[in-house]
């Protein structure tokens, strides 16, 4: 436990926290931008535009704060970051409530940006199918995104510089097979943002559990059936209540206390 409370103390973790609270603003600003532009436009190339808006939006965020924190940007990513036990409950913990107000702030801007003629903020909602159906399009799609975040994030594996982008595309996928159906949430800060705004909560329950069941069950597949680790059951779990895996844990940067009596 003090281990786990240490984390807190240091200036990379809260760093790492006002990055996922600044990319999310972005990533919504951009992603909402898209979806309400041109609200005359009711042909395949809208969700084209859409889809890209997030998939690049998330490979140019990934490029620039991805050495900070990760660039998760999405409470999926996070608790699934977490199953896997490469990040700690509390740094999970303060990543999804700065994704959370991020996605409130970005979707803020949006509201008050917006043409005067346009109602719409990109709130996620069913079309023309059951909250059950919505519910396994949601599961599938986030699936796939984190099994993609989590085998191109392998410390096994030698990716390069492609790993932004193969993790964009993975966003644009999702969205060019979803946004027809529940309007592609894969990310329930994404959904909660617009939602709160314009207090539009129709099956929003469909927007959380689709995707944090997607991203644990992806989680489990990788790192129990997938791609398994060497490691003792212990030493996995360890990382759960100190320093996870995350770029800037293995820093040594002083603790907010040792600063200030520095000073």
């Amino acid at each position: 436990m003090t281990r786990s409370m240490s984390e807190i103390r240091m200036w990379a973790f809260w760093r790492a926290v006002l990055a996922e609270f600044l990319g999310m603003i972005i990533f919504i600003f951009i992603g909402l931008s898209a979806a309400i532009g041109d609200q005359n436009d009711s042909y395949a190339n809208q969700e084209v535009k859409v889809a890209f808006a997030f998939g690049l939006a998330i490979a140019t965020l990934a490029y620039c704060i991805g050495h900070i924190s990760g660039a998760h940007l999405n409470p999926a990513i996070s608790i699934g970051f977490v199953t896997c036990c490469r990040m700690s409950l509390l740094r999970a913990f303060f990543y999804v409530i700065a994704q959370m107000l991020g996605a409130v702030a970005g979707s803020a801007i949006v509201y008050g940006l917006r043409p005067q003629t346009t109602e719409s903020l990109g709130v996620n909602k069913l079309k023309e199918i059951s909250p059950r159906q919505g519910f396994g399009t949601e599961f599938m799609l986030t699936l796939q995104l984190v099994l993609c975040v989590l085998a191109i994030t392998d410390k096994r594996r030698d990716i390069g510089g492609s790993a932004p982008l193969a993790i964009g595309f993975s966003v644009v996928v999702g969205h060019l097979a979803g946004i027809s159906y529940t309007g592609c949430g894969i990310n329930p800060a994404r959904s909660f943002g617009p939602a709160i705004i314009l207090d539009s909560f129709d099956d929003h329950w469909v927007y959380w559990a689709g995707p944090i069941s997607g991203g644990l069950v992806a989680a489990l597949l990788y790192n129990f059936l997938l791609a398994p680790r060497d490691d003792l059951f212990s030493g996995k779990t360890r990382a759960l209540f100190c320093c996870g895996s995350v770029p800037e844990s293995d820093s040594s940067e002083p603790l907010l206390d040792d600063a200030k009596d520095a000073a």
